[in-house]
Parts: structure tokens; C-alpha cells; sequence
């Protein structure tokens, strides 16, 4: 039986199954020529390159929409009262 390739591209998606190493990790999150995604150092897909500042800017707004929702979570209030409906 032929070898499977270990990365590559299906329907423009970039995919690499090779076992990372420390340095490739690094180095693919890192990119400061590249734009604001790169390809992911393992897996399928893409990733946040941490060298534009477009990405931090991301991570900074889904870091306030998380603390607002779990903010939420904690000062709603469970109201029984029933729920008027009014249907024409």
C-alpha cells in the first residue's frame, strides 16, 4: 500500500498530520511577513499568527465577550413570575 501524505491541501484547506516539534510549534505562531491567519502547525485549518496585530485585537474581543458572559451568569436573577402573551 502507498504512504498517506502526511500534510497538505483538500478544497483549499491546509492540513499536516507530521508530529510537531517544539521549534515548529513556535515558529508557526509566529510569523511576522504573514498576514493574520497561517496554517496550523498540527491539525487541519488555520490559526492565529500572535506577530500581526490584527490577532491581538481578536483575542482581546473574544477575551471581553467571555468575561461579560460568564459576568452575566453570575448576576442574573431567576425570575418565577409568569409571562404575559399576547397572540393576535
Amino acid at each position: 500500500m502507498a504512504d498517506k501524505p502526511q500534510s497538505g491541501e483538500i478544497f483549499g484547506v491546509p492540513y499536516n498530520f507530521e508530529r510537531p516539534s517544539l521549534g515548529r510549534m513556535l515558529a508557526s505562531y509566529w510569523q511576522p511577513g504573514d498576514g493574520m491567519l497561517v496554517e496550523k502547525p498540527f491539525g487541519i485549518g488555520y490559526t492565529l499568527n500572535l506577530a500581526n496585530w490584527r490577532s491581538w485585537i481578536v483575542l482581546i474581543v473574544a477575551g471581553a465577550l467571555l468575561y461579560q458572559e460568564r459576568r452575566g451568569e453570575e448576576t442574573s436573577i431567576e425570575e418565577d413570575d409568569p409571562v404575559e402573551v399576547i397572540v393576535d
